[in-house]
């Protein structure tokens, strides 16, 4: 079925799907249950926790169901769970669906890592949000509070199909646009492709050096420059330089000085080698091994 046809229908509020949420009233969970809950998807939101259960009452209005009643009849399952619990409760509920379930996981490390059990007869799909960009400018004040998403921030997406008939991904894409709403651009990728987005890209490299600048930041504050003003500074700088190097404004380019600043720097800062250790697929394998399974 088309996503135009699909749409048309449920413009005419006939619910399309009958939705399993599991980890509903966790932090992830509770930001899918309240736009579901505006969706004319059937959810039937599953937690275990007492504190989940209270924040979905108090803070969704919706009630819990036992898990196995809701992945009776479920036609997607989608698990708003930490990574490291995703192939433990995938083995533990496979036996559960009706074949035909689509399971839809919010991050690529458990099935890039091989931690999904083998059933020929269900639909894998992951999704996961790219956030609010940086430079997709809104008038709108609380989009542009809305760091994370899912509230009033639009943004893109990623979506892979990881195993299942191909009809299936537009249901799955339907509903990763509902959960991660607004949603401007949905972006087709394979699951290797999202597994190099996260971690390596935004987690290993992207976290790392923003806490890198964060750092740097504190040893000028120590160094006696007060604190607003260096906060200010930076983040006014990162502003210009970042969209300099993403190309956001046509006439933004570093100055001579910046370059020489730059070139003396990195080979300060950074391994010659830093990208191929950090992007070879062998390092990305490693790592969402390692996210799966702490130590």
């Amino acid at each position: 079925m088309s996503i135009k046809r699909r749409r048309k229908m449920q413009r005419k509020g006939k619910p399309m799907t009958n939705i399993a949420l599991l980890g509903a009233g966790g932090k992830m969970g509770v930001r899918l249950s309240k736009n579901l809950k505006q969706s004319p998807f059937t959810v039937s939101h599953v937690e275990i926790s007492d504190e989940g259960r209270r924040r979905l009452r108090e803070e969704v209005g919706v009630e819990t169901v036992d898990q196995n009643t809701a992945l009776a009849g479920a036609d997607a399952v989608i698990l708003a769970v930490p990574d490291r619990l995703i192939g433990k409760i995938s083995h533990a509920i496979v036996d559960h669906l009706k074949p035909g379930a689509a399971v839809i996981v919010l991050d690529a490390a458990a099935p890039y890592a091989g931690e999904m059990p083998e059933r020929a007869d269900i639909t894998y799909f992951c999704t996961h949000p790219c956030h609010p960009a940086l430079f997709d400018f809104t008038p709108d004040v609380d989009a542009q509070k809305d760091f994370f998403g899912g509230i009033s921030g639009p943004q893109g997406i990623v979506c892979a199909l990881i195993q299942g008939p191909e009809e299936h991904y537009l249901l799955c894409e339907e509903i990763a646009r509902t959960i991660y709403a607004p949603v401007t651009r949905a972006y087709r990728c394979s699951l290797e492709s999202i597994a190099i987005l996260e971690p390596a890209l935004s987690e290993t490299v992207g976290a790392t050096l923003a806490l890198a600048l964060r750092d740097a930041t504190d040893r000028a504050v120590s160094m006696g420059v007060p604190a607003d003003a260096a906060r200010d500074f930076m983040l006014g700088h990162l502003k210009i330089e970042l969209g300099i190097a993403f190309e956001a404004f046509p006439e933004g380019k570093f100055s001579d000085g910046a370059l020489h600043a730059i070139r003396q720097a990195r080979p300060l800062i950074f391994r010659d080698d830093w990208l191929d250790r950090i992007f070879s697929l062998a390092a990305v394998k490693q790592s969402v091994r390692d996210i799966c399974n702490p130590q």
